[in-house]
C-alpha cells in the first residue's frame, strides 16, 4: 500500500496545481521528498500543509527555492538533497509554464525562449546533473511532463507546443542512453487540467489563444478538467519498482491502461507502442511515397 516506502523523490514545480497534488501523493505514497519551485512564498506554504501528510518517522520532507532552468540554482538544489538524504531515486520535472500566447510573428521574443528554457532547459538540467547518481546507484526513475502540446498543433501557443514535443524526445532519447543502467525514463500526458494554466487561458481571451481553443477552455473550466489525483497516481506508478522496465513512452493518465503495462513489458521494449512517430502514406491505407 506505499509503494514509494523507503525512497527518496524530488519534485520540480511542487508548490502548486499538478506538482503539489503528485508531492502529497508521494508522501502518502511513503516516500521522502525534497521539494522546489521559483515562488518561495507559495513553497513555503505548501511545505507547511504537507507537514501533515508525513506519518512516519523515516520521511523527511525538506524544500528549497530554485529556478531549474539555471545551472548554478540545478546544482545548488541536487547538493542540497543528497545533504538531506542518502541517496535520490526518483525525480520529477513537473515545472512549466505556457508562455506566449499569440501568432509566433507577434509574440514577445524573449518570452518565447524563456519559455523554452523552463520547459525543455529544466528537464534536461535536472536529469543530467542526477544521472550520474543513478548511474552509480543502478537504479533511478525519471518522470518528464509532457502533454497534449506535445502530440497536436497547438496555434498561438508555440513556445508551449515546441517544448513539449522536445521533452517526449529526450525522453525517448535518454532511455535509450540508459538502457541496461537500471534507469527508466518516461513522459506523462496528464490530460486537461484545471490549473492556473487553464485561468491564464481564459484570461488571455479568444484573440490571443484563438476562438476555437478559448471555448474548449471555458467547456473545460466548467466541467471540472481531468483528475491531478490520477495523473498524480501515474506518477507514483512509474516511480515505483511495479513499473521497472517501462521506460522511453509517452503515457497518458486518462487514456492508456497503465496500471496494467506490467503485463505488456516484452512488446513495449519491442515496439514503438506509446511513443512519438513519423507516420508515412501507406500507414493510411495509400501506395503512395
Amino acid at each position: 500500500m506505499r509503494p514509494l516506502e523507503g525512497k527518496t523523490a524530488i519534485i520540480t514545480g511542487a508548490n502548486q496545481g499538478l506538482g503539489k497534488v503528485c508531492a502529497k501523493a508521494y508522501l502518502e505514497a511513503g516516500a521522502s521528498l525534497v521539494i522546489c519551485a521559483r515562488n518561495e512564498e507559495m513553497l513555503k506554504a505548501t511545505y507547511d500543509e504537507l507537514l501533515g501528510s508525513t506519518d512516519s518517522a523515516s520521511q523527511r520532507l525538506n524544500w528549497l527555492t530554485t529556478d531549474v532552468s539555471r545551472v548554478q540554482d540545478v546544482e545548488r538544489l541536487i547538493d542540497f538533497a543528497l545533504e538531506k538524504n542518502p541517496r535520490i531515486d526518483i525525480l520529477v520535472n513537473n515545472a512549466g509554464v505556457y508562455g506566449p500566447k499569440g501568432c509566433i510573428e507577434d509574440v514577445d521574443w524573449e518570452e518565447w525562449t524563456r519559455t523554452i528554457e523552463i520547459n525543455l532547459y529544466g528537464p534536461i538540467l535536472m536529469s543530467r546533473a542526477l544521472l550520474p547518481h543513478f548511474k552509480t546507484n543502478k537504479a533511478g526513475k525519471i518522470i518528464n511532463m509532457s502533454g497534449g502540446g506535445a502530440t497536436a498543433p497547438l496555434p498561438r501557443l508555440s513556445a508551449y507546443a515546441a517544448s513539449k514535443a522536445a521533452v517526449v524526445r529526450l525522453t525517448e532519447t535518454m532511455a535509450h542512453e540508459t538502457l541496461g543502467c537500471g534507469i527508466d525514463v518516461n513522459a506523462i500526458a496528464p490530460g486537461a487540467l484545471n490549473t492556473r494554466m487553464l485561468d491564464e487561458i481564459l484570461e488571455a481571451g479568444p484573440n490571443r489563444v484563438g476562438k476555437d481553443y478559448y471555448e474548449r477552455a471555458l467547456k473545460q473550466k466548467e466541467d471540472g478538467g481531468a483528475s491531478m489525483m490520477k495523473a498524480a497516481e501515474l506518477c507514483v506508478y512509474l516511480a515505483s519498482d511495479e513499473s521497472d522496465g517501462v521506460t522511453g513512452k509517452l503515457i497518458s493518465a486518462v487514456w492508456d491502461p497503465w496500471k496494467d503495462l506490467a503485463r505488456h513489458l516484452n512488446k513495449l521494449k519491442s515496439s514503438e507502442i506509446y511513443t512519438l512517430r513519423r507516420i508515412v502514406p501507406a500507414d493510411r491505407g495509400e501506395d503512395w511515397g
